[in-house]
């Protein structure tokens, strides 16, 4: 497919896909046509405008069409069908750069915070490093496992020197793997398009990918619309119309999203889980914004699981968003929501330095849960201001939940936020008879063990200020007090 001989292209500022061979007629498989105009655009440095008037039919499960040059959708309707689809593995579109990867063989071990690495660089970049004989992560509860190995993101700049934004966050004892990742200076911008899943109804746990993959630093996603109709009453999970990894800088904007359906497996620990379906992944990924996006179904319906899904990210934040949920699932150095409004799944998150809720409706059981499969653990500091926590029913809620009963080793020592600052937080519970509290139990074992074999390091300051209940009962510090009593506790009306 690599041959333009037999391809009559106008000369022009731009490429479309008809030149190419695309019908846009809804029914012939176009996606051989598309891949040939990315890889003409790719090779002639020119950007692809697709037809605002035709539906491109995408059958075909063998091709990875690359983009490396400006794409607009504009209206055009794509539409995606996976119905008899044979390789879930391979994505539709994958935005790659053209600057190459490099192994960087001569650092041999990492400290916490370290300020630079030696390091000599043609451009800023993205160090990607491991540890593959130390695990983290070793996930507790359903969907258990032995852990990922150790791992870490951040940026340099030509003389290695680490971003102050996304710090080093762990000490390496040793670097098995070190990847240099070079980022571009210009800006690649998609836009538009609206693509339509009809996803695949076959029983497998297997994630299937069909979408857009970002693996280029510098991308702007703008005005694309992607919806899922067809649906079976049984299907695979999906791992996000719109994926990230190894990539930097990346903002998604004015972009509406579709939540999936929730199919259920067996899981690891040997009883049935459900099974985490996204329209957003990211991982490994550092400076991550998304901007006035929406999900097209409710983000209170519990039948579509969560929209998005993050692992081992530095820097993501939504503002002006509508979505089911914010996700941290293997951890996150640095989260900021704003001015969005969260669903049903709340906000869920473990991770490093500043967490920050501003200016938002939380609807769920807790304004947000450390997840326990990871040791509910914060390293850092939580700020929430000015937001409207609406509990989902009458039950118990939280400000903050968790648990961690200190039997399992999760590859890491666990914190609470070491301090929080919560202003102007108005709690709508007006039916519930239930004190809100800031912390959950956390740990309903403490002080009737004789020992905690890894114990949480519990936080030390917590600053209330303006904070109401509708129901008018108190706000508590935490359902665990003697866990909590060393907490240097400020309230103010």
């Amino acid at each position: 497919m690599s041959s333009f001989a037999n391809v009559s292209v106008k000369p022009s500022v731009h490429v479309t896909y008809e030149e190419f061979g695309a019908k846009g007629d809804g029914k012939v498989d176009d996606l051989p046509a598309i891949y040939k105009t990315h890889q003409y655009a790719n090779l002639k440095n020119l950007p692809v405008v697709a037809n605002d008037k035709a539906t491109y039919y995408i059958g075909s499960d063998n091709i990875e069409v690359i983009i490396k040059t400006n794409t607009n959708f504009g209206k055009a309707n794509f539409i995606i069908d996976d119905r008899e689809l044979n390789n879930p593995r391979f994505y539709v579109f994958k935005v790659k750069s053209k600057l190459k990867s490099k192994e960087e063989k001569g650092v041999q071990s990492l400290k916490r915070n370290q300020k630079r690495i030696k390091l000599n660089l043609e451009n800023p970049s993205i160090v990607h490093v491991y540890n593959s004989n130390h695990k983290q992560y070793i996930r507790k509860g359903g969907n258990r496992n032995k852990g990922s190995a150790q791992r870490d993101i951040f940026l340099v700049d030509r003389k290695g020197t680490v971003d102050t934004t996304t710090p080093v966050i762990w000490d390496f004892d040793e670097v098995t793997k070190m990847t240099v990742i070079p980022m571009d200076a210009n800006p690649l911008i998609i836009k538009g398009g609206v693509f339509t899943t009809w996803p695949s109804q076959k029983v497998s746990t297997i994630y299937h990918n069909r979408g857009i993959r970002i693996e280029r630093s510098n991308v702007i996603v703008d005005q694309m619309k992607h919806f899922i109709k067809k649906t079976g009453k049984n299907g695979p999970p999906y791992g996000g119309f719109i994926s990230m990894t190894k990539c930097a800088n990346v903002t998604v904007r004015d972009t509406t999203f579709t939540g999936r359906v929730t199919y259920h497996k067996i899981g690891s620990a040997g009883y049935k889980v459900p099974m985490g379906s996204y329209a957003i992944s990211i991982n490994s990924a550092i400076n991550i914004k998304f901007k006035n996006c929406s999900q097209s179904n409710s983000i209170h319906d519990r039948k579509f699981w969560g929209i998005m899904g993050t692992n081992f990210c530095k820097n993501l934040e939504l503002d002006g968003c509508e979505f089911s949920r914010f996700d941290a699932h293997q951890g996150v150095t640095n989260a900021t929501v704003m001015n969005s409004e969260i669903g049903y799944m709340g906000i869920l998150a473990i991770g490093h330095g500043n967490l920050i809720v501003e200016n938002s409706k939380v609807h769920s059981q807790n304004f947000i849960s450390f997840r326990p499969d990871y040791g509910s653990t914060w390293r850092g500091n939580v700020s929430v201001k000015n937001c409207t926590f609406i509990p989902r029913n009458n039950r118990e809620s939280n400000l903050f939940a968790g648990r961690n009963t200190g039997d399992h080793d999760f590859g890491y020592t666990c914190f609470l936020p070491e301090k929080v600052y919560l202003e102007n937080i108005r709690i709508e519970n007006k039916g519930s008879k239930e004190n809100i509290a800031i912390f959950g139990e956390f740990n309903p074992n403490y002080g009737k063990q004789d020992k905690i074999q890894y114990p949480i390091v519990v936080s030390q300051e917590v600053h209330l200020k303006n904070i109401t209940s509708e129901n008018g009962k108190d706000i508590l510090l935490s359902r665990n007090p003697s866990m909590f009593k060393k907490v240097n506790f400020s309230k103010k009306d």
